[in-house]
């Protein structure tokens, strides 16, 4: 049970794929704005996460590798779609908020990401637990994000004032507030990081990269740096 632990804990920080891996980071920055927009997002991208994890790594043995990439991204496209049509019927105003980063979920770097590096290469338990781990990760990401964007920017979390508009900083809750949220927390996890004994992620190579492990160059570069 060590390793599916283990799978579960790494996405928040160690591996978190927006402030670690930097992936994902069109849908982290257009929608936490606010906290309500930030889990919902975050929540959908985990099940669709989690649910095309376990399936590709049912077909793995079945998919043609010249044919893996449509494979997985028609796998993830159809939980897409469903997750779409619930959010529509229940959530109506969180879709609308949502917009059209919802049906692009299909194409986040995060979830096919995770399909060609992980769920392709192990057994269906470990996959969900790799989709829940990442999933958890980013929605702890574009929480933290959206809830000081929101409490700062606006007065307001998940829609109810904390203190009064005119003592808020808007820019916070313009594409220039977000991004220098993003650059903090950056900094922040990798601090956590590497006092955890991770190195920073860097562009040198193989070496300190935490998908060194499950990536074809690694092997081809014998995982050190050039």
């Amino acid at each position: 049970m060590s390793r599916p632990l283990n799978e579960i804990k790494k996405g928040f920080i160690l591996e978190n794929p927006v402030f670690r891996l930097m992936l994902g980071t069109c849908p982290s920055l257009a929608l936490t704005s606010s906290a309500s927009n930030a889990i919902g997002m975050g929540l959908a991208a985990t099940a669709v996460l989690i649910c095309s994890n376990l399936v590709i790594s049912l077909l793995r043995k079945l998919i043609p590798v010249k044919v893996r990439i449509p494979a997985y991204i028609t796998i993830i496209a159809g939980f897409v779609s469903v997750v779409q049509l619930i959010v529509k019927a229940y959530l109506p105003a969180l879709d609308a908020s949502l917009g059209i980063y919802l049906p692009l979920i299909t194409v986040n770097c995060i979830i096919l990401g995770r399909a060609e590096a992980f769920a392709a290469k192990n057994t269906p338990f470990i996959s969900v637990c790799d989709g829940l781990d990442m999933g958890i990760g980013f929605t702890a990401a574009l929480l933290i994000m959206g809830s000081i964007r929101e409490l700062i920017g606006a007065g307001t979390l998940f829609g109810n004032t904390v203190f009064p508009e005119s003592f808020a900083i808007s820019i916070f809750v313009l594409p220039a507030g977000g991004f220098f949220v993003y650059g903090l927390l950056i900094a922040l996890t990798n601090l956590l990081a590497e006092k955890a004994g991770k190195k920073p992620i860097t562009s040198l190579g193989c070496k300190g990269c935490p998908s060194k492990a499950f990536c074809k160059k690694a092997e081809c570069d014998g995982g050190d740096e050039k």
